[in-house]
């Protein structure tokens, strides 16, 4: 039997402009997604994955020769489809890979609509097993900039400069003094991320001085001392990728009267957002905002 696991990701610092090459700050979530294989005789592909909660949402039976689907087992077409278009992509990058039967369990730690990573994490667990490059594998399924690559493969907290296959990645220490004031809310939406990069290439890219500022921001963040200091650094960047997105920043936009930080994390709109202070899960959660997530609980 094999087994391979990855943690999910935050992305704290450039996002979008990550997809250009800023640098960016990403932290790796406590929870994660575990994979285990157990070859057997038969030449065929039994897949079965689990949610955090142990419901099945993927239960398929496939050839191994061309990963036809040969028992669906109430999986909704969709997931069979993107499933078989991953094996494919695998295959593409190592022809030898399942060539013989394998029985493949999955299981998340998180809820999949809370945009931790499922999809990084399953598919840094399948370039694993086949060993080929997770990179080269994202690019060919889900696309993005990679940093959720790169955190899974770290398991720490990482400095990531986009670079095709090869991205800069830099593992660090990240223990702030303030940490007990950080909180992550989740907005109770998801965003699509490939819909979002999509979206983004579509706008004006940014310039050369906004990729600047923003790896400075990034710097500056991750050294800051106190929770004052890391707060005007939030604002800042907010500010920046406002203007880059033509968005206000969500501080603005729905937390007008919080006393602390906001800020964006990922793709604007949906999933996470950090927030700062010791008035957050009160505040959050009197707003209708029912997960509200310590840093110590979240981050690994």
């Amino acid at each position: 039997m094999l087994k391979f696991y990855s943690p999910g990701k935050l992305l704290i610092t450039a996002e979008y402009l990550v997809l250009d090459g800023a640098k960016a700050f990403a932290l790796p979530t406590q929870k994660g997604q575990h994979m285990q294989v157990i070859p057997i005789e038969a030449p065929v592909l039994k897949w079965k994955s689990y949610t955090h909660t142990q419901e099945v949402w993927m239960d398929v039976i496939l050839s191994v020769d061309t990963f036809e689907c040969l028992e669906t087992n109430g999986t909704p077409l969709p997931l069979i489809k993107k499933l078989q278009s991953i094996l494919k992509c695998v295959r593409s990058l190592k022809p030898i890979f399942c060539s013989t039967g394998f029985e493949v369990q999955t299981n998340l730690d998180f809820d999949r609509s809370w945009g931790l990573g499922s999809s990084s994490t399953f598919i840094n667990n399948v370039a694993q097993w086949a060993q080929v490059n997770p990179y080269k594998l994202l690019d060919k399924t889900f696309g993005g900039s990679g940093y959720d690559i790169a955190v899974a493969a770290a398991k720490q907290a990482i400095f990531f400069i986009r670079n095709e296959y090869t991205p800069l990645v830099e593992s660090l220490s990240y223990d702030p003094s303030f940490c007990d004031q950080l909180y992550f809310v989740h907005l109770n939406e998801k965003q699509d991320s490939q819909q979002e990069v999509a979206a983004y290439h579509k706008r004006t890219k940014p310039s050369n001085k906004q990729i600047e500022s923003i790896d400075k921001l990034t710097s500056s963040l991750v050294k800051a001392s106190t929770l004052t200091r890391f707060n005007e650094l939030i604002a800042a960047h907010e500010k920046i990728v406002g203007s880059l997105l033509q968005q206000t920043p969500i501080k603005e936009r729905l937390f007008p009267d919080f006393n602390g930080a906001v800020k964006s994390l990922g793709a604007w709109g949906g999933d996470f957002i950090l927030a700062t202070g010791d008035s957050c899960p009160t505040y959050f959660k009197e707003k209708g905002y029912a997960t509200v997530i310590r840093y110590d609980e979240m981050i690994a």
